[in-house]
């Protein structure tokens, strides 16, 4: 059979287009065994709870006793409390009270923030850490034991360092004691109890308290409480202030915080269910 040139050259080309027709095909670019990237979870909370209305009523007599003596009708306004002002409703709530008294005044706020991580390599709970973990370091409470993780230390609380100075002194009672010691703890307190800011144990799934006595100028001291905790990817602050009508009262720490405790621990449940 006589070879013909043109021929061969005809089979050869239409071979070359056959085996290169894959480079077309996606399939073919994938490499088995590739890993597959995958967004990272979402938070478990979309939403958030109607702040002025996550309060029961019985728990705002108890923290605001100076709006048992007023009428009726200024009573209710008092317990519907305010609104805090937020243009997103999604991202951020907060409700404000506040109740007078003749011996002293109160103020509770209540503010929610649910973190979304716009990353999707980030999670909404990591990117709530974070978020958390700088609240908690403004807060400078004391330093904790050695080995604790700076942020969200959980496992137990956080306690003082030797010869550091407890933010507000807590432990003032707004009642007349014989002594007290130096951090403003009175000598008849259960001195198992540390009333200093610190890291507090099962609420959320990481939490801490501060506590913080200010005077300004010649008016009576106001003491206020805060307990910030973080669940998923919400972060809950609690705020419980007091200020005596008399300048020579000090709010009680220990009443302020068992209150301000207590209600984050509601919160919290709340938010479970």
């Amino acid at each position: 059979m006589a070879y013909v040139p043109g021929v061969a050259l005809l089979v050869a080309l239409v071979a070359g287009c056959s085996a290169g027709s894959d480079a077309d095909d996606p399939a073919a670019d994938s490499k088995p065994g590739s890993p597959t990237v995958t967004a990272a979870p979402p938070g478990k909370y979309r939403t958030l709870p109607e702040s002025c209305r996550a309060v029961p009523l019985s728990t705002l007599k108890d923290l605001l006793p100076g709006a048992a003596g007023l009428p009726e009708d200024q009573q209710e306004k008092v317990y519907e409390g305010t609104a805090a002002v937020t243009y997103d409703t999604d991202r951020k709530v907060g409700c404000r009270w506040k109740s007078d008294a003749p011996d002293a005044s109160r103020n509770l706020s209540i503010d929610f923030e649910r973190v979304v991580s716009y990353d999707p390599a980030v999670s909404d709970d990591d990117r709530a850490r974070d978020v958390y973990a700088k609240k908690q370091d403004a807060a400078a409470l004391p330093t904790t034991s050695a080995g604790a993780t700076p942020s969200e230390t959980t496992g137990g609380s956080a306690s003082a360092s030797a010869g550091s100075t407890p933010s507000g002194s807590p432990g003032g009672s707004s009642s007349a004691s014989p002594s007290a010691d130096p951090s403003g703890n009175t000598t008849d307190a259960d001195p198992d109890e540390d009333l200093r800011p610190r890291l507090l144990d099962e609420l959320g799934d990481a939490a801490f308290l501060d506590d913080t006595l200010t005077r300004a100028g010649s008016t009576a001291q106001h003491r206020t409480v805060s307990v910030v905790f973080r669940t998923s990817n919400v972060i809950v602050t609690v705020q419980y202030m007091e200020q005596p009508a008399r300048v020579t009262e000090v709010p009680d720490s220990r009443e302020l915080q068992e209150k301000a405790q207590a209600l984050a621990r509601n919160l919290d449940e709340a938010l479970s269910d």
